[in-house]
């Protein structure tokens, strides 16, 4: 299945190859197909190992990033005093689960959001420490239910 469709991809690319390569010239058409034939020979032989990881890493960073909003939303849903903690070890504790993708995204998205909420919405070097900590042991395994807090609803 994943070979038919990266002999796919790879026709396509030959097909639109081909046609930039008859727009450049006949010189540059030889040098065009030998590297087209590399490139059919290296996805082939690439295609049990890298490909494959690659599709996963891609998947589990789409996974991991959706993860990342639920959890964010959750915390504007429940707009519940001294979750935030909670809801970032959550968020990342959810993504980091599916895989080094998900990891990732979740790193990403919460060094992103940390570093536009230190230096735009003011609310200080402690809070930003206190958020990546949280993040950080999300990430790592920790349950998040260290940084709940009481009388949050069980629906989160």
């Amino acid at each position: 299945m994943l070979c038919q469709q990266s002999l796919k991809g790879v026709s396509e690319l030959f097909i639109s190859v081909s046609q930039l390569c008859l727009t450049l010239g006949q010189v540059t058409m030889r040098l065009c197909v030998c590297l087209m034939l590399l490139s059919v020979v290296l996805c082939v032989s690439a295609d049990r190992f890298g490909l494959r990881r690659a599709g996963h890493f891609v998947r589990d960073a789409a996974g991991g990033a959706w993860d990342m909003y639920r959890a964010y939303r959750d915390m504007r849903e429940a707009n519940y005093k001294g979750a935030d903690k909670y809801f970032h070890a959550r968020g990342n504790y959810d993504a980091a689960r599916r895989g080094p993708g998900g990891a990732w995204a979740a790193r990403v998205i919460s060094n992103a959001r940390e570093g536009w909420q230190s230096s735009v919405s003011g609310r200080g070097a402690e809070d930003t420490r206190a958020d990546q900590e949280a993040n950080r042991w999300g990430r790592s395994g920790g349950d998040p239910n260290r940084y709940r807090p009481k009388g949050l609803p069980s629906k989160y």
